[in-house]
């Protein structure tokens, strides 16, 4: 059985975070592992409280996993500050972790930031190299590329500035835009435009660690990259049309979607 390692937040709520990444791996047929980065306190109407767990044991979390089981991918969400990041880097870096899928994770759906502005740079510069993809959505683009991201043509100025500053591929999500969830690909210097449906569904609490997670899946089971976002955007529209409503703001995504039917 393939292993996908997730290293994130936690959602007490289930629908973003550590838990949506594990649904979202078993719900694919591969084993889920889990690095704990931050206490959130949590729901479908947003974030209250967030308390992040000390580097030394997000380091021991991801050496015990490594030195057992190892990952034949990794997802990195939620991390939250400048140590985390430094300590998540250099592990990674020493196991030598392939197939890393990493959503920089700033601010929650609801307004809360979750990562520090000073730990941005760090980010960029010590995390963005070892990842193999990285996924943020045109809010994230704009707080790293420093001017506005809100358009195709922007959007594509984006990813080509955020694929050149690091040397990885960039999935640019473009949930944002009005009237498509058209997604943007930048991939040595070749640009895919992924076109998609917008979901009539307000449930959208957890989508980026989901897509996220789904890519991951897919690469670990060897598939290119290009193929692991087509698919894993397949098995994230078919969530959002399953339509769960169990909260009382933006509801947790219907994770029990298989994705082999995704197509």
């Amino acid at each position: 059985m393939k292993t996908v390692l997730t290293i994130a937040g936690s959602d007490p709520s289930g629908g973003a975070g550590i838990q949506a990444d594990i649904k979202t791996i078993t719900a694919h047929g591969l084993y889920a592992m889990s690095a704990v980065t931050a206490l959130t306190v949590q729901n479908t109407l947003g974030v209250s409280a967030v308390e992040a767990v000390s580097s030394s044991l997000v380091a021991q979390q991801i050496d015990c996993v490594f030195e057992d089981i190892r990952p034949d991918a990794i997802k990195i969400g939620m991390l939250g500050n400048a140590g985390i990041i430094r300590t998540v880097a250099k592990r990674l870096s020493f196991y030598r972790a392939e197939c890393v899928v990493l959503d920089p994770v700033m601010v929650s759906t609801s307004g809360r930031k979750l990562l520090d502005p000073e730990a941005v740079e760090l980010l960029r510069d010590m995390l963005f190299p070892l990842a193999q993809v990285i996924t943020p959505n045109l809010p994230e683009a704009e707080a790293l590329c420093g001017f506005s991201v809100q358009n195709e043509m922007e959007m594509e100025r984006a990813a080509r500035f955020l694929s050149e500053q690091s040397g990885v591929a960039v999935l640019l999500k473009g949930g944002h835009l009005t009237g498509r969830a058209d997604d943007l690909l930048y991939e040595g210097r070749e640009a895919h435009w992924l076109s998609g449906e917008r979901v009539s569904n307000s449930n959208t609490h957890g989508t980026g660690c989901t897509l996220s997670s789904a890519i991951a899946c897919h690469l670990a089971q060897g598939e290119d990259l290009l193929k692991s976002v087509r698919q894993a955007k397949s098995y994230l529209t078919d969530t959002l049309k399953a339509g769960l409503n169990l909260g009382k703001g933006n509801g947790p995504l219907n994770h029990m979607y298989q994705s082999g039917t995704t197509g």
